[in-house]
């Protein structure tokens, strides 16, 4: 279909093999990855999908204002089940699955974004150079994720 701007806009369908509408959203604790998923819990109910909270996490890269040497899968998991508590309350969707990755943001994303209906990333993250207008794994994102990207600020 063609809108009156002329942009191609595209449909993406689900993978044949998963029989579950899916929306993926990255959560790294950060203020817009906090609004996108607000935003991935409104299009979850909208379309009656399941929602991936998608938390990517390795050794080095641990939020937090130390290093903790025995930071692993559990921590991790229970880091971004407390920041969907916090953000999303009583309005979190029925269907919400915690996923965490130990990977970097960005191919964990793309992972995750396969064949799924919609992935929802924040604009800038907790990564360095502020003045971005858009962050290096939500760049990634849009580039390479095999469904449409909402990228929101």
């Amino acid at each position: 279909m063609r809108p009156s701007g002329g942009v191609v806009v595209s449909v993406a369908h689900m993978d044949e093999n998963d029989s579950e509408m899916r929306v993926a959203v990255g959560v790294d604790g950060s203020e817009l990855s906090r609004n996108a998923l607000r935003r991935a819990a409104v299009e979850a109910v909208a379309h009656d999908a399941r929602l991936d909270v998608v938390h990517a996490w390795n050794f080095l890269d641990q939020s937090g204002p130390t290093f903790d040497p025995h930071y692993g899968e559990s921590e991790a998991r229970a880091n971004v089940d407390r920041i969907v508590t916090e953000v999303l309350g009583d309005e979190r969707p029925p269907r919400t699955n915690l996923v965490v990755i130990n990977d970097h943001p960005a191919p964990a994303m793309v992972e995750a974004a396969e064949g799924a209906f919609m992935v929802v990333v924040g604009a800038r993250g907790l990564g360095g150079f502020r003045g971005l207008v858009l962050g290096s794994v939500s760049q990634h994102v849009v580039h390479h994720a095999s469904c449409p990207v909402l990228v929101v600020r």
